[in-house]
C-alpha cells in the first residue's frame, strides 16, 4: 500500500514540475503562487523520500531483505534535488530520470514482497 502512495506521490511530483512552466502565469490569479516556489519542491521532494524510505524499509525488514530498491529510491530523489543545478532544457531529464528511479525503487519493492518465500502469499500480496 505505501508503495502504491509512493508511485502516486512521484508522479504527482513529475507532473507539477512539468506543468508549472505551462501553469507558471495563472497561479496568482488563482491564490496559489506558492506552488512556484523552489522551497515547495524540496518539501514535497522530502515527503516523497520519506514515504519511499518506510515503505522500502517495510519490504526490507518484512520479506525480501535487499537493499536494492533504496539505491535507485535515493539516486532518484538525488536526481530531483539537483535538476535546478543545470540548465532549464535539462531540467525535464532530471525529472523523468528521477522519477522514473523512484517509480522502479516502488516496483520493485512491490514485486520483491509479492515474490517473497518466508510468508504466506495472501500476508505477501495483501502489503503491497
Amino acid at each position: 500500500m505505501l508503495d502504491r502512495i509512493g508511485i502516486t506521490a512521484t508522479s504527482l511530483c513529475a507532473l507539477h514540475c512539468i506543468l508549472l512552466p505551462i501553469l507558471l502565469p495563472m497561479l496568482p490569479l488563482l491564490g496559489l503562487s506558492f506552488l512556484a516556489d523552489h522551497a515547495w519542491e524540496h518539501v514535497f521532494l522530502l515527503m516523497t523520500a520519506a514515504l519511499g524510505t518506510i515503505a522500502l524499509f517495510s519490504g526490507f525488514k518484512r520479506y525480501h531483505k535487499r537493499i536494492y530498491p533504496f539505491y535507485l529510491l535515493y539516486l532518484g530523489v538525488a536526481l530531483y534535488w539537483i535538476k535546478h543545478d543545470f540548465s532549464p532544457e535539462l531540467e525535464m531529464y532530471f525529472i523523468i530520470g528521477g522519477a522514473s528511479l523512484i517509480i522502479a525503487a516502488h516496483f520493485i519493492n512491490i514485486k520483491l514482497c509479492n515474490n517473497c518465500k518466508q510468508c504466506d502469499d495472501d500476508l505477501c500480496a495483501s502489503e503491497a
